[in-house]
């Protein structure tokens, strides 16, 4: 069970009534995720409330009717798990920055510099955030703002974003052993097995990633490959 004075409040609005328990927070997070099943790990009590912060604790009819049960681990668990968890400062910090990382490595995996056709190191992409006084969105997904956030970092930083269409042709003697390596890095768009064994094989990939799938694809063919780009966009 967890400590009250570290609880934060789960809710869920369920048949015109608010239902709350009382939970850790990031042990929630992990039971709403489906990563733990042990209920007694995540809540203080199987009391359920209507008003936590009064204490106003829910009647068993009011159960009955909003969830046709009046089993309260049942309850709660749905309470968790179809509910809102109410996050801690610490919490959201800690997603504020994982979602930071995320958005690095977004615009390191998709976008190049234009002078080079590489890809900038992470660090280099960081400092240019903190110096152009990037607002990143906590609620926002990180895939539907790395556009906005590379056009304000063109300010600081040379920068093209763009997704490639590359054409793979390999040697029999490796054509079986590049598809997991090719899924890995890319969507495919197009797969031909030729008569004599040789794959050509068309991919969708980010061009930060295009430098690395190479050489990982010269050190798997041993460099018995062509590629060439198709298309960029």
């Amino acid at each position: 069970m967890v400590n009250v004075n570290e609880a934060v409040i789960a809710r869920l609005k369920k048949s015109g009534k608010v239902f709350e328990v009382l939970v850790d927070c990031d042990l929630a997070l992990a039971f709403k995720e489906g990563k733990i099943s042990d209920l007694d790990e995540v809540v203080v009590s199987i009391e359920i409330y209507e008003d936590s912060r009064k204490g106003m604790v829910a009647a068993e009819s009011s159960l009955e009717a909003a969830f046709g049960t009046i089993d309260k681990k049942l309850i709660v668990a749905l309470i968790i798990k179809d509910g809102e968890v109410q996050l801690t400062a610490e919490h959201r910090k800690k997603l504020r920055e994982q979602k930071r990382k995320q958005i690095i490595n977004l615009i390191h995996r998709n976008a190049v510099d234009p002078k080079t056709d590489l890809p900038h190191p992470p660090q280099r992409i960081e400092n240019a955030l903190v110096e152009v006084k990037a607002h990143i969105d906590d609620l926002k997904p990180a895939e539907q703002q790395v556009k906005d956030l590379v056009n304000k970092l063109k300010e600081v930083l040379p920068l093209k974003y763009e997704i490639r269409e590359v054409q793979v042709i390999v040697e029999p003697q490796y054509s079986g052993r590049v598809i997991p390596l090719v899924r890995k890095y890319g969507k495919i768009l197009n797969e031909e097995w030729m008569n004599d064994g040789s794959l050509n094989v068309v991919l969708e990939l980010p061009a930060g990633l295009q430098e690395e799938f190479e050489r990982e694809m010269n050190n798997l063919t041993h460099g018995n490959l062509n590629m060439n780009i198709l298309k960029v966009r």
